[in-house]
């Protein structure tokens, strides 16, 4: 028997964002549309609380991805290519 299924483990990415914040480019691709975008504050309670912007994107050439922005070391990040 197997365990739940573990999502990869989020990695670096070069995002250009554009008005508001939101990407317009994700690792060199352009984005073509941005299906939703959404808020985690999480843990504000703890040591290391949790604060992301979320972002599901279509990139050119029809690829989804879900990329994030930790709002504490404003670094980005890709969750799921």
């Amino acid at each position: 028997m197997t365990g739940p299924k573990r999502l990869a483990a989020p990695r670096p990415v070069e995002v250009t964002a554009g008005e508001r914040g939101i990407p317009v480019q994700v690792g060199g691709r352009p984005v073509e549309a941005m299906v939703e975008d959404w808020l985690v504050e999480d843990r504000w309670w703890a040591e290391r609380p949790v604060r992301r912007r979320y972002f599901e994107l279509v990139l050119a050439g029809g690829r989804n991805v879900v990329v994030f922005r930790d709002l504490i070391s404003s670094r980005w990040l890709v969750q799921r290519d």
